[in-house]
């Protein structure tokens, strides 16, 4: 591994564009071990050479590409970043993203529920004992998992428990988003309250809208409303994403959300214990059913 001891460990999944390839940087620029994430090769390619000038201070760059709306790539990302570190330090679920219509993986799960919720699950699942190994050395609130929400969770007022993934009946793009959305935040609480114990400390980021290929791959709806909307850059959604990973102030009282630079309250179907829990547990029930 060859690594400072003190070094500090960033994931930052989705890093190949927008929000994530932005705060890659910025971690890499103050002297972090970032172990970024992408998808598409070429703009994987592009993205880690981004971040490698961007290096400063001993900061260190390994760049791994996986498809994580699969398990199977998911669990293997995680056996690479264990080859690669024994501490991490800020675990950042980024990665993500809207479909105009259903798709269904070749691991029978549909691809914006298994994206957006399964995938940072069983990763922070599979990182938790260097998470734990390294909170152990450290300050409580020094090591952080950090989710990419967004005020979408709203929309619904609760789960559709009986078909969790939007894989029966009809299927609307947008409602399966705004449910992955609203799961995002009910796992940053459930997390939170698993891990506090241990000095981990979990947090969501609402970016609103960005100026990024985001809505590529949404519907028309989506497309429409990201054309009109008032977007921030990714360096500046990136600029609070950095400062919840590295803020005092943001490595307390976890299971917020916050936007630039600032918290924002959490209505209470996105603050509900027993709905976290649930989902929780039937995250759990759905990923051993794939074989995790």
């Amino acid at each position: 591994m060859n690594q400072p001891t003190d070094q500090r460990v960033a994931i930052v999944t989705g890093a190949s564009s927008g929000i994530g390839l932005e705060t890659a940087k910025a971690l890499a620029g103050m002297g972090w071990h970032v172990i970024g994430q992408g998808r598409d090769p070429e703009r994987s390619a592009k993205a880690e050479a981004e971040i490698r000038d961007a290096c400063a201070d001993g900061g260190k760059l390994d760049f791994l590409r996986a498809n994580l709306s699969l398990m199977a790539e998911t669990k293997a990302t995680a056996d690479r970043i264990k080859v690669l570190t024994d501490r991490v330090d800020v675990l950042i679920n980024n990665a993500g993203g809207v479909r105009d219509r259903r798709y269904v993986t070749t691991e029978g799960t549909e691809e914006t529920f298994s994206a957006n919720h399964l995938a940072p699950f069983l990763l922070t699942r599979e990182l938790m004992p260097l998470l734990e190994a390294t909170a152990a050395g450290r300050a409580p609130g020094s090591v952080r998992v950090l989710a990419v929400s967004s005020l979408a969770y709203l929309q619904p007022q609760g789960m559709n428990w009986d078909d969790l993934q939007n894989l029966h009946g009809e299927f609307q793009a947008a409602g399966a988003y705004c449910q992955a959305k609203l799961a995002n935040q009910l796992f940053n609480v459930e997390l939170n309250r698993r891990v506090s114990g241990k000095g981990i400390v979990s947090q969501a980021l609402v970016p609103g809208p960005v100026s990024t290929n985001f809505a590529n791959h949404g519907d028309e709806t989506m497309q429409s409303y990201m054309k009109v909307a008032q977007a921030l850059s990714p360096a500046e959604v990136a600029r609070t994403l950095v400062w919840m990973a590295t803020a005092p102030e943001t490595g307390v009282d976890g299971g917020r959300m916050f936007y630039e630079m600032a918290e924002v309250p959490v209505q209470p179907h996105g603050k509900d214990a027993a709905a976290a829990e649930r989902l929780w547990l039937a995250t759990e029930t759905l990923l051993a059913e794939l074989g995790y």
